[in-house]
């Protein structure tokens, strides 16, 4: 049997104007995502591949010129005590401070829903206020809280015969964790409200006629339908938690049991901008953003597969 070729089908005029309209709305955004993202990571793991050499005696004088590092950079990174001990830190950090957070924001995304009060709008704009406060401004703000001398909590305290050193060396993570908690709550209890707010009513009424109680309601209707924004919240918090930065830096000064290396951004950093180590920062940079990029694929890909073996089962 002969077969007969189909010549490629032509576009038409309108079809090719709607194409070069979407293209056109396309290039500003794929510009800028070049220029703002993958231009910064390649420049990252450019300069993670080189090293600094220096000539002269004692490599103190003559010329200074990069080379070939391979992976060098990052072999010195993973022998770094304090980088390693920076990533074991913020992952304890993150397996206690997660969950709490957002069963908190839960609990408060839950609570205003079923709510009717004509306040609900106040302590909503109320929970949330926190996270438009800025991370190092919460943290000077906390600080005052924290420090002995000038500490409400910590005179109050005392005076109960309790001997409270918030930024000691057993307790500091923690109250730095208590930062990121009451920063972070309110806007992950926004996503979860919005989400709350997308679920049809007719769902609920079915539910009251059907005599299931507030309870009920929320376990077996509003938690399996919130499910994508708590995995949404649960990956940004990830993130966020192995980005730490702003809060261990402004609390460094207040603390002897904050060092150089607290967490693995405060390390990149201080090898960056204090050590002067730009191709060590680099790396320690690429292998934070790959454990990041692992720990969040990772997450998704495992309640990707919880939801199957249930829809399954």
């Amino acid at each position: 049997m002969r077969r007969v070729s189909k010549a490629p089908r032509r576009f038409t005029r309108t079809e090719a104007r709607s194409a070069r309209a979407a293209s056109g709305f396309l290039l500003p955004f794929l510009a800028l995502f070049l220029l703002c993202f993958i231009a910064p990571i390649a420049y990252a793991l450019y300069e993670s591949l080189l090293k600094v050499e220096r000539t002269g005696p004692l490599g103190l004088g003559g010329e200074t010129k990069q080379v070939w590092a391979g992976l060098s950079n990052y072999a010195h990174a993973l022998e770094d005590d304090r980088f390693t001990a920076g990533f074991g830190r913020v992952l304890l950090f993150g397996a206690v401070q997660i969950p709490l957070m957002i069963a908190f924001a839960t609990a408060l995304a839950l609570l205003l829903d079923a709510a009717s009060a004509r306040w609900v709008g106040f302590f909503r704009t109320a929970f949330f206020l926190p996270y438009g406060v800025p991370g190092v401004i919460a943290s000077i703000l906390w600080g005052f809280l924290y420090v002995p001398g000038i500490s409400p909590l910590v005179e109050m305290a005392d005076s109960m015969g309790w001997n409270v050193d918030f930024l000691g060396r057993g307790a500091v993570l923690w109250s730095i964790a208590n930062i990121v908690t009451w920063q972070f709550t309110g806007y992950n209890m926004l996503v979860l409200i919005a989400q709350l707010k997308a679920v049809p009513g007719e769902l609920y009424e079915a539910a009251r006629i059907d005599g299931a109680n507030a309870w009920q309601v929320a376990r077996h209707i509003k938690l399996p339908l919130i499910r994508p924004a708590l995995v949404l919240t649960t990956v940004f918090s990830l993130i966020g938690t192995l980005q730490l930065f702003a809060e261990p830096k402004v609390l460094k000064p207040l603390s002897n049991s904050i060092d150089s290396g607290y967490t693995p951004n405060l390390a990149a950093y201080n090898e960056a901008f204090t050590s002067n180590n730009q191709h060590i920062a680099a790396a320690e940079a690429v292998l934070l953003a790959l454990v990041a990029c692992v720990l969040s694929f990772g997450f998704l890909r495992l309640v990707g597969q919880r939801g199957k073996d249930g829809d399954n089962g």
